[in-house]
Protein backbone atom coordinates (compact mmCIF):
# COMPACT_ATOMS: atom_id res chain seq x y z
CA UNK A 1 0.00 0.00 0.00
CA UNK A 2 1.29 3.50 -1.26
CA UNK A 3 2.53 5.47 1.66
CA UNK A 4 0.39 8.90 2.64
CA UNK A 5 1.86 11.64 1.37
CA UNK A 6 0.74 14.03 3.78
CA UNK A 7 0.77 11.50 7.26
CA UNK A 8 2.11 13.91 9.91
CA UNK A 9 4.87 12.93 11.77
CA UNK A 10 2.79 12.25 15.10
CA UNK A 11 1.35 9.72 13.81
CA UNK A 12 4.61 8.11 12.76
CA UNK A 13 6.89 8.48 15.90
CA UNK A 14 3.97 7.62 17.90
CA UNK A 15 4.00 3.99 17.56
CA UNK A 16 7.24 3.29 19.31
CA UNK A 17 6.90 5.92 21.87
CA UNK A 18 8.65 5.63 25.22
CA UNK A 19 8.40 7.11 28.78
CA UNK A 20 11.62 7.78 28.88
CA UNK A 21 11.04 9.96 25.58
CA UNK A 22 7.82 11.66 27.10
CA UNK A 23 9.97 12.99 29.79
CA UNK A 24 12.38 14.08 27.46
CA UNK A 25 9.66 15.68 25.42
CA UNK A 26 7.78 17.69 28.67
CA UNK A 27 11.22 18.90 29.86
CA UNK A 28 12.57 20.31 26.26
CA UNK A 29 7.82 21.71 25.77
CA UNK A 30 8.24 23.63 28.99
CA UNK A 31 11.58 25.15 28.37
CA UNK A 32 10.87 26.38 25.06
CA UNK A 33 7.64 27.62 26.46
CA UNK A 34 9.23 30.14 28.98
CA UNK A 35 11.54 30.98 26.12
CA UNK A 36 8.66 31.52 23.80
CA UNK A 37 6.51 33.71 26.70
CA UNK A 38 8.61 36.89 26.48
CA UNK A 39 9.26 36.40 22.51
CA UNK A 40 5.61 36.23 21.63
CA UNK A 41 4.85 39.03 24.02
CA UNK A 42 7.52 41.52 22.27
CA UNK A 43 6.66 40.01 18.55
CA UNK A 44 3.24 40.68 19.30
CA UNK A 45 3.61 44.32 20.06
CA UNK A 46 6.25 44.66 17.56
CA UNK A 47 3.77 43.73 14.91
CA UNK A 48 0.99 46.63 16.18
CA UNK A 49 -1.04 44.11 17.74
CA UNK A 50 -2.33 43.48 21.94
CA UNK A 51 0.60 41.24 23.43
CA UNK A 52 -1.75 38.84 23.96
CA UNK A 53 -2.10 37.94 20.53
CA UNK A 54 1.72 36.80 20.55
CA UNK A 55 0.61 34.41 23.40
CA UNK A 56 -2.51 33.52 21.40
CA UNK A 57 -0.41 32.40 17.80
CA UNK A 58 1.74 30.75 20.12
CA UNK A 59 -0.56 28.43 21.53
CA UNK A 60 -2.92 27.74 18.75
CA UNK A 61 -0.35 27.66 16.01
CA UNK A 62 2.05 26.27 17.94
CA UNK A 63 -0.06 23.24 18.86
CA UNK A 64 -1.92 22.92 15.44
CA UNK A 65 2.02 22.93 12.85
CA UNK A 66 3.22 19.91 15.96
CA UNK A 67 0.15 17.95 15.91
CA UNK A 68 -0.23 17.77 11.80
CA UNK A 69 3.38 18.95 10.33
CA UNK A 70 5.73 16.84 9.12
CA UNK A 71 8.74 17.84 10.99
CA UNK A 72 9.63 15.61 14.33
CA UNK A 73 10.67 19.06 16.26
CA UNK A 74 9.32 21.82 14.57
CA UNK A 75 7.80 24.75 17.19
CA UNK A 76 5.42 27.31 15.13
CA UNK A 77 4.66 30.82 16.92
CA UNK A 78 5.05 34.10 15.87
CA UNK A 79 8.39 35.10 14.62
CA UNK A 80 10.22 38.30 13.42
CA UNK A 81 10.05 37.92 9.81
CA UNK A 82 6.24 38.62 9.99
CA UNK A 83 6.07 41.60 12.75
CA UNK A 84 6.51 44.11 9.77
CA UNK A 85 4.43 43.17 7.55
CA UNK A 86 1.51 42.09 10.11
CA UNK A 87 2.27 46.09 11.03
CA UNK A 88 1.08 47.00 8.00
CA UNK A 89 -1.73 45.07 7.21
CA UNK A 90 -3.26 46.04 10.78
CA UNK A 91 -2.26 49.73 9.97
CA UNK A 92 -4.07 49.71 6.27
CA UNK A 93 -6.97 47.08 6.65
CA UNK A 94 -7.19 46.47 10.30
CA UNK A 95 -7.58 43.75 12.25
CA UNK A 96 -10.65 42.14 9.96
CA UNK A 97 -8.31 42.46 7.19
CA UNK A 98 -5.16 40.32 8.92
CA UNK A 99 -7.56 38.01 9.86
CA UNK A 100 -9.21 37.63 6.33
CA UNK A 101 -5.53 37.69 4.65
CA UNK A 102 -4.24 35.13 7.02
CA UNK A 103 -7.12 33.05 6.50
CA UNK A 104 -6.52 33.46 2.83
CA UNK A 105 -2.49 32.64 3.04
CA UNK A 106 -3.77 29.53 5.26
CA UNK A 107 -5.77 28.50 2.64
CA UNK A 108 -2.77 28.50 -0.08
CA UNK A 109 -0.53 27.50 2.33
CA UNK A 110 -2.69 23.84 2.58
CA UNK A 111 -2.86 24.07 -1.28
CA UNK A 112 0.20 24.22 -2.24
CA UNK A 113 1.13 20.70 0.24
CA UNK A 114 -2.13 19.44 -0.89
CA UNK A 115 -0.50 20.08 -4.63
CA UNK A 116 3.23 18.96 -3.33
CA UNK A 117 4.80 22.26 -4.12
CA UNK A 118 6.80 21.94 -0.90
CA UNK A 119 9.82 21.66 -2.97
CA UNK A 120 9.41 24.06 -5.06
CA UNK A 121 10.44 26.59 -2.16
CA UNK A 122 14.41 25.48 -3.05
CA UNK A 123 13.59 28.07 -6.07
CA UNK A 124 14.13 31.02 -4.46
CA UNK A 125 17.82 31.67 -4.17
CA UNK A 126 19.73 31.73 -0.98
CA UNK A 127 20.73 35.75 -2.12
CA UNK A 128 17.40 36.82 -2.44
CA UNK A 129 16.30 35.14 1.59
CA UNK A 130 19.95 36.40 2.77
CA UNK A 131 18.70 39.49 1.50
CA UNK A 132 15.32 40.02 2.78
CA UNK A 133 15.89 38.68 6.68
CA UNK A 134 18.50 41.20 7.05
CA UNK A 135 16.37 44.09 5.72
CA UNK A 136 13.42 42.81 7.93
CA UNK A 137 16.25 42.58 10.67
CA UNK A 138 16.58 46.19 10.04
CA UNK A 139 13.35 47.16 10.44
CA UNK A 140 12.47 45.71 13.54
CA UNK A 141 15.59 47.39 14.76
CA UNK A 142 14.73 50.61 13.24
CA UNK A 143 10.93 50.03 15.03
CA UNK A 144 12.29 49.62 18.54
CA UNK A 145 14.51 52.94 18.82
CA UNK A 146 11.15 54.68 20.02
CA UNK A 147 10.24 52.73 23.05
CA UNK A 148 13.97 51.85 23.75
CA UNK A 149 14.81 55.62 24.27
CA UNK A 150 11.15 56.80 25.75
CA UNK A 151 10.23 58.97 22.83
CA UNK A 152 6.62 60.30 22.52
CA UNK A 153 5.60 61.17 19.06
CA UNK A 154 3.48 64.07 17.94
CA UNK A 155 -0.15 63.94 17.99
CA UNK A 156 -1.41 62.21 15.06
CA UNK A 157 1.94 60.65 14.01
CA UNK A 158 1.58 57.33 13.18
CA UNK A 159 4.33 55.95 11.00
CA UNK A 160 3.92 52.64 9.14
CA UNK A 161 7.20 52.64 6.50
CA UNK A 162 10.91 52.46 7.98
CA UNK A 163 11.94 55.53 6.54
CA UNK A 164 8.50 57.46 8.17
CA UNK A 165 9.89 55.86 11.26
CA UNK A 166 13.63 57.55 11.14
CA UNK A 167 11.99 60.80 10.35
CA UNK A 168 10.18 60.51 13.63
CA UNK A 169 12.58 59.83 15.54
CA UNK A 170 14.72 62.27 14.33
CA UNK A 171 11.59 64.78 15.05
CA UNK A 172 11.07 63.76 18.43
CA UNK A 173 14.50 63.15 19.66
CA UNK A 174 13.70 66.60 22.39
CA UNK A 175 11.61 63.83 23.81
CA UNK A 176 13.69 61.57 25.08
CA UNK A 177 14.40 59.73 28.32
CA UNK A 178 16.87 59.03 30.44
CA UNK A 179 14.86 56.69 32.54
CA UNK A 180 14.06 54.74 29.60
CA UNK A 181 17.30 54.19 27.97
CA UNK A 182 18.98 53.65 32.00
CA UNK A 183 16.14 50.47 31.55
CA UNK A 184 16.52 49.54 28.36
CA UNK A 185 20.53 49.29 28.25
CA UNK A 186 20.79 47.40 31.60
CA UNK A 187 18.30 45.05 29.56
CA UNK A 188 20.21 44.93 27.35
CA UNK A 189 23.48 44.22 28.72
CA UNK A 190 21.38 40.76 30.30
CA UNK A 191 20.39 39.64 27.37
CA UNK A 192 24.37 39.71 25.91
CA UNK A 193 26.09 39.18 29.35
CA UNK A 194 24.02 36.82 31.01
CA UNK A 195 23.83 33.55 28.51
CA UNK A 196 27.88 33.41 28.64
CA UNK A 197 27.55 32.32 32.07
CA UNK A 198 24.55 30.36 32.26
CA UNK A 199 21.83 28.82 29.76
CA UNK A 200 19.52 27.06 31.76
CA UNK A 201 17.28 30.31 31.75
CA UNK A 202 16.33 32.39 29.09
CA UNK A 203 17.85 35.50 29.04
CA UNK A 204 14.77 37.71 27.79
CA UNK A 205 12.98 36.22 31.24
CA UNK A 206 15.50 37.33 33.25
CA UNK A 207 15.31 40.79 31.31
CA UNK A 208 11.65 41.37 31.46
CA UNK A 209 11.63 40.40 35.12
CA UNK A 210 14.81 43.03 36.48
CA UNK A 211 13.21 45.68 34.04
CA UNK A 212 9.93 45.70 35.87
CA UNK A 213 11.47 45.41 39.52
CA UNK A 214 14.11 48.53 38.56
CA UNK A 215 10.20 50.78 37.45
CA UNK A 216 8.77 48.89 40.17
CA UNK A 217 10.99 49.67 43.22
CA UNK A 218 13.65 52.55 41.63
CA UNK A 219 12.43 56.22 42.62
CA UNK A 220 12.40 58.03 39.89
CA UNK A 221 12.41 55.55 37.27
CA UNK A 222 7.93 55.29 36.62
CA UNK A 223 7.91 58.93 35.69
CA UNK A 224 9.88 57.96 32.01
CA UNK A 225 9.24 54.58 31.45
CA UNK A 226 5.71 53.18 29.55
CA UNK A 227 4.73 49.23 30.60
CA UNK A 228 2.44 47.19 28.25
CA UNK A 229 -0.04 47.73 31.02
CA UNK A 230 0.12 51.45 30.57
CA UNK A 231 -0.38 51.11 26.69
CA UNK A 232 -2.60 48.39 26.11
CA UNK A 233 -4.71 46.55 27.90
CA UNK A 234 -4.04 43.01 29.04
CA UNK A 235 -7.29 40.09 28.66
CA UNK A 236 -7.28 37.76 30.98
CA UNK A 237 -8.91 33.80 29.95
CA UNK A 238 -9.49 32.90 26.77
CA UNK A 239 -9.62 35.13 23.61
CA UNK A 240 -13.17 36.10 22.59
CA UNK A 241 -12.87 36.11 18.86
CA UNK A 242 -16.15 37.74 16.67
CA UNK A 243 -15.78 36.58 13.11
CA UNK A 244 -19.40 37.73 12.52
CA UNK A 245 -18.49 41.06 11.50
CA UNK A 246 -15.88 39.96 8.98
CA UNK A 247 -15.96 41.55 4.92
CA UNK A 248 -15.16 38.71 3.21
CA UNK A 249 -16.52 40.79 -0.30
CA UNK A 250 -14.65 40.36 -3.25
CA UNK A 251 -13.34 43.97 -2.91
CA UNK A 252 -12.05 43.24 0.65
CA UNK A 253 -10.26 39.64 -0.30
CA UNK A 254 -8.75 41.90 -3.89
CA UNK A 255 -7.33 44.47 -1.36
CA UNK A 256 -5.78 41.93 1.21
CA UNK A 257 -4.87 39.16 -1.22
CA UNK A 258 -1.25 40.57 -2.19
CA UNK A 259 -0.60 40.31 1.62
CA UNK A 260 -2.07 36.92 1.75
CA UNK A 261 0.43 35.73 -1.02
CA UNK A 262 3.26 37.38 1.21
CA UNK A 263 2.14 36.08 4.63
CA UNK A 264 1.68 32.60 2.73
CA UNK A 265 5.26 32.13 1.09
CA UNK A 266 7.20 33.56 3.85
CA UNK A 267 5.19 31.46 6.18
CA UNK A 268 6.53 28.29 3.64
CA UNK A 269 10.22 29.66 2.99
CA UNK A 270 10.75 30.15 6.71
CA UNK A 271 8.93 27.15 8.20
CA UNK A 272 10.79 24.63 5.65
CA UNK A 273 14.12 26.35 6.07
CA UNK A 274 13.35 25.61 10.50
CA UNK A 275 12.77 22.21 9.34
CA UNK A 276 16.06 21.86 7.32
CA UNK A 277 18.07 22.94 10.41
CA UNK A 278 15.87 20.68 12.79
CA UNK A 279 16.73 17.72 10.88
CA UNK A 280 20.79 18.59 10.97
CA UNK A 281 20.26 18.83 14.72
CA UNK A 282 18.05 15.39 15.62
CA UNK A 283 19.30 13.27 12.23
CA UNK A 284 15.41 13.14 10.84
CA UNK A 285 14.00 14.04 7.50
CA UNK A 286 10.97 15.95 7.46
CA UNK A 287 8.20 16.14 5.14
CA UNK A 288 7.99 19.25 3.37
CA UNK A 289 4.18 18.99 2.03
CA UNK A 290 2.81 17.67 5.37
CA UNK A 291 4.75 20.89 7.11
CA UNK A 292 3.18 22.85 4.74
CA UNK A 293 -0.32 22.08 5.45
CA UNK A 294 0.23 22.01 8.79
CA UNK A 295 1.02 25.56 8.72
CA UNK A 296 -1.74 26.17 6.62
CA UNK A 297 -4.00 25.20 9.64
CA UNK A 298 -2.06 26.77 12.44
CA UNK A 299 -2.50 30.10 10.73
CA UNK A 300 -6.23 29.42 10.22
CA UNK A 301 -6.35 28.25 13.66
CA UNK A 302 -4.03 31.07 14.92
CA UNK A 303 -6.27 34.22 13.86
CA UNK A 304 -9.29 32.60 14.80
CA UNK A 305 -7.99 31.95 18.18
CA UNK A 306 -7.42 35.57 18.01
CA UNK A 307 -3.65 35.20 17.18
CA UNK A 308 -1.08 36.42 14.15
CA UNK A 309 0.23 34.90 11.28
CA UNK A 310 2.74 32.13 12.29
CA UNK A 311 5.90 30.14 11.00
CA UNK A 312 8.43 27.69 11.98
CA UNK A 313 10.61 29.78 14.57
CA UNK A 314 14.05 28.43 13.96
CA UNK A 315 15.43 29.80 17.38
CA UNK A 316 13.06 27.70 19.48
CA UNK A 317 12.87 24.58 17.59
CA UNK A 318 16.88 24.76 17.66
CA UNK A 319 16.45 24.96 21.52
CA UNK A 320 13.58 21.94 21.70
CA UNK A 321 16.13 19.86 20.27
CA UNK A 322 19.06 20.59 22.05
CA UNK A 323 17.07 20.06 25.41
CA UNK A 324 15.68 16.94 23.96
CA UNK A 325 12.37 17.60 22.32
CA UNK A 326 12.50 14.68 19.71
CA UNK A 327 8.98 14.24 18.41
CA UNK A 328 5.97 16.61 18.26
CA UNK A 329 4.84 16.10 21.64
CA UNK A 330 7.09 18.59 22.97
CA UNK A 331 6.02 21.05 20.16
CA UNK A 332 2.38 20.96 21.69
CA UNK A 333 3.23 20.46 25.81
CA UNK A 334 5.14 23.81 24.68
CA UNK A 335 1.56 25.58 23.50
CA UNK A 336 -0.21 23.45 26.70
CA UNK A 337 2.59 25.26 29.16
CA UNK A 338 1.91 28.68 27.18
CA UNK A 339 -2.27 28.27 27.60
CA UNK A 340 -1.97 27.53 31.26
CA UNK A 341 -0.13 30.55 31.79
CA UNK A 342 -2.52 32.66 29.60
CA UNK A 343 -5.18 31.60 31.83
CA UNK A 344 -3.39 32.17 35.44
CA UNK A 345 -0.11 34.28 35.02
CA UNK A 346 -1.40 36.62 32.01
CA UNK A 347 -1.93 39.99 34.36
CA UNK A 348 1.70 39.95 35.60
CA UNK A 349 2.60 40.76 31.71
CA UNK A 350 1.31 44.16 32.44
CA UNK A 351 4.21 44.76 34.47
CA UNK A 352 6.68 44.56 31.73
CA UNK A 353 8.09 47.85 30.68
CA UNK A 354 8.88 48.69 26.87
CA UNK A 355 12.20 49.69 27.06
CA UNK A 356 12.67 45.83 28.25
CA UNK A 357 10.49 44.44 24.73
CA UNK A 358 12.78 46.85 22.79
CA UNK A 359 15.87 45.76 24.35
CA UNK A 360 14.45 41.94 23.34
CA UNK A 361 13.78 42.71 19.71
CA UNK A 362 16.77 44.56 19.72
CA UNK A 363 18.68 41.11 19.93
CA UNK A 364 16.14 39.04 17.95
CA UNK A 365 16.89 41.59 14.97
CA UNK A 366 20.72 41.45 15.39
CA UNK A 367 20.38 37.29 15.27
CA UNK A 368 17.76 37.19 12.59
CA UNK A 369 20.39 39.93 10.43
CA UNK A 370 23.10 37.20 10.23
CA UNK A 371 25.27 39.98 9.17
CA UNK A 372 28.45 37.36 8.75
CA UNK A 373 26.35 35.34 6.12
CA UNK A 374 25.31 38.78 4.46
CA UNK A 375 28.87 40.27 4.27
CA UNK A 376 31.07 36.92 3.27
CA UNK A 377 28.02 36.80 0.57
CA UNK A 378 29.45 40.39 -0.23
CA UNK A 379 32.68 39.08 -0.06
CA UNK A 380 32.90 35.71 -1.94
CA UNK A 381 30.03 35.51 -4.45
CA UNK A 382 29.27 36.37 -7.94
CA UNK A 383 28.85 40.01 -8.91
CA UNK A 384 25.69 39.19 -9.92
CA UNK A 385 24.01 37.09 -7.00
CA UNK A 386 25.77 39.86 -4.49
CA UNK A 387 23.87 42.72 -6.65
CA UNK A 388 20.64 40.64 -6.00
CA UNK A 389 20.98 40.45 -2.21
CA UNK A 390 21.67 44.33 -2.07
CA UNK A 391 18.84 45.36 -3.55
CA UNK A 392 16.30 42.67 -2.17
CA UNK A 393 17.90 43.89 1.20
CA UNK A 394 17.43 47.62 0.46
CA UNK A 395 13.77 47.29 -1.40
CA UNK A 396 12.45 45.25 2.06
CA UNK A 397 13.51 48.12 4.15
CA UNK A 398 12.54 51.26 1.74
CA UNK A 399 9.17 49.61 0.37
CA UNK A 400 8.09 46.18 1.71
CA UNK A 401 9.03 42.79 1.34
CA UNK A 402 6.06 41.91 -1.55
CA UNK A 403 8.30 44.14 -3.88
CA UNK A 404 11.53 42.99 -2.87
CA UNK A 405 10.68 39.48 -3.57
CA UNK A 406 9.14 40.09 -6.73
CA UNK A 407 12.24 42.50 -7.75
CA UNK A 408 15.05 40.23 -6.56
CA UNK A 409 13.21 37.18 -7.72
CA UNK A 410 13.10 38.36 -11.54
CA UNK A 411 16.43 39.99 -11.05
CA UNK A 412 17.92 36.44 -10.27
CA UNK A 413 16.43 34.81 -12.71
CA UNK A 414 17.55 37.40 -15.38
CA UNK A 415 21.28 37.14 -14.30
CA UNK A 416 20.97 32.87 -13.98
CA UNK A 417 19.58 32.72 -17.87
CA UNK A 418 22.45 35.59 -18.77
CA UNK A 419 25.12 33.00 -16.58
CA UNK A 420 23.83 29.81 -18.81
CA UNK A 421 24.07 31.48 -21.84
CA UNK A 422 27.62 32.71 -21.52
CA UNK A 423 28.73 29.21 -20.14
CA UNK A 424 26.61 27.53 -22.88
CA UNK A 425 28.70 26.60 -26.38
CA UNK A 426 28.83 24.10 -28.95
CA UNK A 427 32.24 22.05 -30.11
CA UNK A 428 33.13 19.76 -32.87
CA UNK A 429 34.38 16.30 -31.35
CA UNK A 430 38.44 15.88 -30.42
CA UNK A 431 39.79 12.80 -32.04
CA UNK A 432 42.17 11.64 -29.06
CA UNK A 433 44.23 8.63 -28.52
CA UNK A 434 42.72 5.14 -26.84
CA UNK A 435 44.81 5.72 -24.16
CA UNK A 436 43.61 9.02 -23.51
CA UNK A 437 39.87 7.69 -24.19
CA UNK A 438 39.39 5.24 -21.66
CA UNK A 439 38.13 8.06 -19.18
CA UNK A 440 35.08 6.22 -17.65
CA UNK A 441 35.26 5.87 -13.84
CA UNK A 442 33.53 2.30 -14.85
CA UNK A 443 37.49 1.36 -16.12
CA UNK A 444 38.90 2.20 -12.50
CA UNK A 445 39.21 -0.29 -9.31
CA UNK A 446 37.37 2.26 -6.77
CA UNK A 447 38.19 1.10 -2.74
CA UNK A 448 35.15 0.44 -0.76
CA UNK A 449 35.61 3.16 1.84
CA UNK A 450 35.91 5.50 -0.93
CA UNK A 451 33.03 6.88 -2.70
CA UNK A 452 32.64 9.19 -6.11
CA UNK A 453 30.09 11.23 -7.29
CA UNK A 454 30.12 12.44 -10.53
CA UNK A 455 28.09 15.97 -11.06
CA UNK A 456 27.38 17.37 -14.21
CA UNK A 457 25.46 20.57 -15.19
CA UNK A 458 25.86 23.70 -13.64
CA UNK A 459 25.25 23.96 -10.14
CA UNK A 460 22.94 27.29 -9.40
CA UNK A 461 20.33 27.53 -6.68
CA UNK A 462 17.86 24.73 -8.52
CA UNK A 463 19.83 22.31 -8.00
CA UNK A 464 21.77 23.07 -4.64
CA UNK A 465 19.81 20.77 -2.71
CA UNK A 466 21.26 17.82 -4.94
CA UNK A 467 24.51 18.22 -3.01
CA UNK A 468 22.98 17.69 0.11
CA UNK A 469 21.47 14.18 -1.02
CA UNK A 470 25.01 12.90 -1.12
CA UNK A 471 25.00 9.86 1.59
CA UNK A 472 28.21 8.69 3.67
CA UNK A 473 27.98 5.03 4.53
CA UNK A 474 29.37 4.05 8.22
CA UNK A 475 32.63 2.48 6.19
CA UNK A 476 33.20 6.03 4.12
CA UNK A 477 36.82 7.54 4.78
CA UNK A 478 36.95 9.53 1.35
CA UNK A 479 34.68 11.01 -0.69
CA UNK A 480 35.31 12.58 -4.39
CA UNK A 481 33.70 14.71 -5.71
CA UNK A 482 34.25 14.74 -10.08
CA UNK A 483 33.21 17.74 -11.58
CA UNK A 484 34.39 18.31 -15.02
CA UNK A 485 30.93 18.73 -16.31
CA UNK A 486 30.11 21.74 -13.88
CA UNK A 487 30.78 24.60 -16.04
CA UNK A 488 29.00 27.43 -12.93
CA UNK A 489 28.81 27.52 -9.58
CA UNK A 490 26.50 29.93 -7.43
CA UNK A 491 26.68 31.33 -3.76
CA UNK A 492 23.24 28.79 -2.98
CA UNK A 493 25.39 25.94 -4.26
CA UNK A 494 28.39 27.18 -2.33
CA UNK A 495 26.56 27.51 0.93
CA UNK A 496 25.50 23.55 0.04
CA UNK A 497 29.03 22.77 -0.59
CA UNK A 498 30.25 24.18 2.49
CA UNK A 499 27.45 22.27 4.28
CA UNK A 500 28.75 19.03 2.89
CA UNK A 501 32.27 20.03 3.75
CA UNK A 502 31.29 20.55 7.43
CA UNK A 503 29.43 17.39 7.38
CA UNK A 504 31.99 15.18 6.15
CA UNK A 505 34.36 16.81 8.71
CA UNK A 506 32.12 16.01 11.33
CA UNK A 507 32.32 12.14 10.02
CA UNK A 508 35.82 12.59 9.59
CA UNK A 509 35.30 11.99 6.16
CA UNK A 510 38.40 13.46 3.43
CA UNK A 511 36.58 15.45 0.86
CA UNK A 512 38.49 15.27 -2.53
CA UNK A 513 37.81 17.04 -5.95
CA UNK A 514 38.48 15.90 -9.17
CA UNK A 515 38.92 18.36 -12.44
CA UNK A 516 36.99 21.51 -11.11
CA UNK A 517 36.18 23.81 -13.79
CA UNK A 518 37.70 27.35 -13.75
CA UNK A 519 34.03 29.16 -12.50
CA UNK A 520 33.34 27.19 -9.92
CA UNK A 521 37.20 27.10 -8.77
CA UNK A 522 37.07 30.95 -8.94
CA UNK A 523 33.91 31.21 -6.74
CA UNK A 524 35.20 28.54 -4.41
CA UNK A 525 38.39 30.53 -4.05
CA UNK A 526 36.79 33.70 -3.45
CA UNK A 527 34.87 31.95 -0.68
CA UNK A 528 37.77 30.97 1.05
CA UNK A 529 36.27 27.06 0.64
CA UNK A 530 39.63 26.12 -1.42
CA UNK A 531 41.77 26.99 1.43
CA UNK A 532 39.54 25.44 4.12
CA UNK A 533 39.21 22.20 2.26
CA UNK A 534 43.50 22.57 1.14
CA UNK A 535 44.94 23.30 -1.96
CA UNK A 536 46.18 19.63 -2.47
CA UNK A 537 42.57 18.33 -2.23
CA UNK A 538 41.83 19.62 -5.97
CA UNK A 539 43.19 17.06 -8.35
CA UNK A 540 43.68 17.82 -12.11
CA UNK A 541 42.19 14.28 -13.04
CA UNK A 542 40.43 11.48 -11.72
CA UNK A 543 43.41 9.07 -11.34
CA UNK A 544 45.28 11.65 -9.07
CA UNK A 545 42.30 11.96 -6.99
CA UNK A 546 41.53 8.29 -6.93
CA UNK A 547 45.67 7.68 -5.74
CA UNK A 548 45.32 10.44 -3.15
CA UNK A 549 42.17 8.91 -1.73
CA UNK A 550 44.24 5.38 -1.62
CA UNK A 551 47.33 7.25 0.01
CA UNK A 552 44.60 9.39 2.72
Amino acid sequence: MKKFYLKPKFFSVIKNYSKKQLVQDIVAGIIVAIIALPLSIALALASGVEPACGVYTAIAAGFMVSLLGGSRVQIAGPTAAFATIVAGIVATHGMDGLIIATILAGIMLILMGVFKLGSLIKFIPYTITTGFTAGIAVTILVGQIKDFLGLTYAEGVKPIETIEKITANIESIGTFSWQALLVGAVCLAILIIYPKFEKRVPPSLIAVVVGALMVKFIPGLDDGVFTIGELYTIPTGLPKVDLGGLDFSLAKISAVLPSAFTIAILAAIESLLSCVVADSMVNSKHNSNAELVAQGVGNIASVLFGGIPATGAIARTAANAKNGGRTPVAGMVHAVVLLLVLLFLMPYAALIPMPAIAAILFVVAYNMSEWRKFVHTIKAAPKSDTFVMVVTFALTVIFDLVIAIEVGMVLAAMFFMKRMSEETSVTGWKYVDSEEDADSIDLRVVPKNVRVYEISGPLFFGAADKILDITLKDYTHCLILRMRAVPALDATAMNSLEQLYKKCSTQNVQLIFSHVNPQPLETMKKAGFYDSVGPDRFCAHIDDALKLAAEL
